[in-house]
């Protein structure tokens, strides 16, 4: 038998042969995901860059109302009215990683909190409860809401200091303390709050701790362990959101301090006899006010 040499065949010519792409024949599967790597970062309305943790940290915030089972369509819309630019996509990825999607368990805060245990207060001087909390007001002339953050002296319901921005972070949150307690002591002071991501900051919670202010937290979906100020924004929406359509924050500005001037000085209190914030206070702890307006212009 005659015998024949074996010669080689490019690879190309075989695989014309077989039929076979050369692109198949080459590819090496990496393990990787395909595509593009998703994003680890988000951003807020006014341009600032943030870690997914916080957004989802937000989501959580929201879906922590009682009764509250958004999918990511409606959490998406929620995340744009509360500042975030995201699109729905990103939130279901988002909300699937985090099992969020349609009233999954809420994963449980990692850190202990001292949580409200008595409702119903009964301070025995000024600066021993406080309460501080977020409220939305309505800018007509650009359609978007903003936020007010107060802070109130539940003794005599004065407000110590405010703070209008379009967005409340942990800094905004730290400045308007920092301010409050350069103007009051903190010995034996205690603040209540919700449980909003602004004020379980870890920043936030140490800062506290280092002043010596015990910090307190409402139950989850408990508006009533906060009594006080929620009483007090109700006065607000009726006395001065209903009742004015603002142009812009800076004419809400004006209005705000205005009304809060009025209201330590002049607004007369049931739960004070028919007496104003100021007037109790005062009387208690006659402290001068002297940077009081530089507390209100933050």
């Amino acid at each position: 038998m005659k015998a024949y040499a074996l010669r080689s065949v490019p690879v190309r010519s075989l695989l014309k042969w077989a039929g076979l792409p050369p692109s198949s024949f080459y590819y090496k599967h990496s393990g990787a995901r395909k595509g593009i790597k998703p994003s680890i970062h988000s951003f807020t309305v006014g341009g600032e860059r943030m870690e997914n943790r916080i957004v989802v940290l937000q989501i959580e915030q929201v879906l922590r109302q009682e009764f509250c089972c958004y999918g990511y369509k409606n959490m998406t819309a929620e995340l744009h009215e509360i500042g975030w630019v995201i699109n729905h996509k990103k939130v279901y990825r988002l909300m699937k990683e985090a099992r969020l999607l349609y009233g999954a368990r809420i994963r449980p805060l990692p850190f202990k909190r001292d949580f409200i245990r008595f409702r119903s207060l009964k301070p025995e001087r000024p600066l021993q409860y406080l309460a501080m909390d977020i409220k939305y007001v309505h800018i007509h002339g650009t359609g978007r809401n903003v936020l007010l953050l107060t802070v109130i002296d539940i003794y005599s319901r004065k407000v110590l200091i405010y703070l209008l921005r379009s967005h409340i972070k942990k800094g905004d949150v730290l400045l308007l303390l920092s301010l409050m307690l350069l103007e009051y002591k903190a010995e034996g002071m205690s603040i209540r709050n919700d449980n909003g991501s602004q004020f379980i900051a870890q920043v936030v919670r140490e800062y506290l701790k280092e002043k010596g202010v015990y910090q307190e937290f409402s139950h989850v979906a408990t508006p009533e362990d906060n009594a006080y100020i929620e009483a007090f924004h109700s006065n607000l929406q009726r006395e001065v959101i209903d009742r004015h359509e603002f142009d812009s924050i800076y004419h809400a500005q004006m209005i705000l301090d205005r009304y809060y001037e009025w209201y330590n000085e002049k607004r007369r209190h049931g739960a004070l006899n028919r007496q104003t914030p100021n007037h109790v206070f005062k009387n208690i702890n006659p402290v001068p006010f002297e940077n009081e307006k530089l507390l209100n212009y933050l």
